[in-house]
């Protein structure tokens, strides 16, 4: 191994992989699961649609915001380098502690779970127990069950194959990522299809179209949906933590971003036009597999094997865009001087961030075996829109302290598709912060805790630079 300052990575990552990125990132398996909790929280039609049409429409902005900041600053580690320069050290260390230590290693970890999920539909013994133990609790009368299924080190598994894959190279991880993305897209494609030829148009889905009254719990239902949407739609911003890796990123970032999230607003709202169209409304609430529920009405419950390993498909693509692109962020920070020396290492043949990318899928496996990471998730879904929003203010400050700064693409609808973005972004913490009021001040207090590990690595660089 050697440490990244002796080498650089490869710019390995074209046009058509750099799409894949964006897209086999973005639909994953909220496609698959989002409908029903919109349908849910909505309870009615217009409203679960205009939840996805707000979602996109925010998701975009914030994918030409970025489009700027990538093709200005293509560097690895992306909101990090962003906040870095346009807003100060301290914040970008904060981005990336709380995307290297616990935000990406449990995404991947759930990531990873969602995939096993899936493969125990076709193979029951997967979720199997091969340990149990009971656990006694203080203060509570019950005890606590740690139950072990053969999912968790099949999860683990997973990872490390992945881990191996863009370990090889970050042009063979790209490959992967292509052809995954194609067979993904191909599937959600054929569902789509299949929904609107063959099944009957009873319309049943499209009723109540409208909400039965306009009131407070409307608003709420409406942003429960949106809060629902925009976790399908996330992952557009992943191909900024490769810049450094993308060939000629000042033509591929912005052109990735911006179709990409394009076309995955069209795939989604197709799809959940589809599902409307087979399955009655209060159905589709209530489903566990969206997906699989809308093949077995039109083709029987047979058909939801080629459903279901599709899902899981699109589940291996997420997570491999995940792991290919989350090692970029430690790599970036330790390159610094402000993170674990380790993961500033670089493979001298494959010319990968090789440390960070084992750092990673070390804290993955973990959580992945102690089955805490979904807890661990969802304390920082409303962090990771304080730091897309505190990027978009970056690229903002950039334009007045960086004026002479080449800028290949300029973010269309400037300055107001900016600001429309950070105040959608304040409204969706805001609204999450009040909705999990415990588990946000945690998540927060982690980040924080974060400045005590910076103080001290900021003291040694100083110490060994003076």
């Amino acid at each position: 191994m050697t440490i990244g300052k002796h080498l650089e990575l490869v710019r390995g990552l074209g046009a058509w992989t750099s799409a894949a990125i964006v897209v086999g990132t973005m639909i994953g398996t909220g496609i698959f699961l989002k409908p029903a909790e919109m349908a849910a929280d909505a309870g009615s039609v217009v409203i679960v649609f205009a939840a996805w049409i707000v979602g996109g429409g925010l998701s975009l902005f914030g994918a030409l915001a970025f489009a700027e900041l990538g093709a200005a600053i293509p560097e690895a580690g992306g909101e990090y380098a962003y906040l870095r320069r346009g807003l100060g050290p301290m914040w970008g260390f904060l981005f990336g502690w709380m995307h290297s230590i616990v935000g990406r290693p449990a995404s991947m970890a759930s990531i990873a779970a969602g995939l096993l999920r899936f493969c125990a539909f076709l193979v029951p013994a997967v979720a199997a127990p091969i340990y149990t133990r009971q656990i006694s609790m203080p203060l509570s009368h019950a005890p606590y069950a740690f139950i072990v299924t053969w999912a968790q080190p099949l999860a683990v598994a997973a990872l490390v194959a992945l881990t191996f894959i863009n370990y090889l190279g970050v042009r063979i991880g790209g490959r992967v990522q292509v052809i995954l993305t194609i067979i993904k897209v191909t599937s959600v494609a054929a569902i789509i299809i299949l929904a609107f030829a063959l099944a009957r148009p009873g319309g049943a889905g499209f009723h109540p179209f409208l909400p039965s009254s306009y009131s407070a719990a409307t608003l709420t239902g409406f942003f429960g949906a949106l809060a629902a949407s925009l976790w399908a739609y996330d992952g557009w911003e992943d191909l900024n933590l490769v810049g450094s890796e993308i060939e000629d990123p000042q033509r591929n970032i912005p052109r990735a971003l911006i179709l990409g999230v394009l076309f995955c607003s069209a795939i989604f709202m197709l799809f959940s036009a589809a599902s409307h169209w087979v399955l009655p409304f209060a159905t589709l609430a209530r489903s566990e597999h969206v997906a699989s529920d809308v093949v077995a009405s039109i083709s029987g419950r047979n058909a939801a094997l080629w459903v279901t390993l599709a899902m899981a498909v699109s589940a291996l693509g997420t997570l491999n865009a995940s792991t290919l692109s989350g090692a970029r962020v430690p790599y970036a920070m330790a390159r610094d001087g402000i993170f674990f020396r380790k993961t500033a290492e670089i493979h001298p043949r494959f010319r990968t961030p090789a440390g960070a990318l084992v750092f990673e899928c070390v804290l993955a496996s973990v959580f992945a075996l102690t089955g805490t990471f979904e807890d661990l998730t969802s304390l920082f879904i409303f962090a990771a829109w304080i730091f897309y929003g505190l990027a978009v203010v970056a690229m903002m400050r950039l334009r007045h302290t960086e004026a002479d700064l080449p800028r290949p693409y300029r973010c269309w609808g400037y300055p107001w598709v900016p600001v429309v973005f950070v105040m959608g972004a304040v409204a969706l913490t805001i609204t999450l912060w009040l909705a999990r009021p415990v588990r946000s001040s945690i998540g927060l207090a982690l980040i924080l805790s974060g400045l005590v590990f910076y103080r001290n690595w900021r003291k040694k660089l100083s110490t060994s630079t003076g």
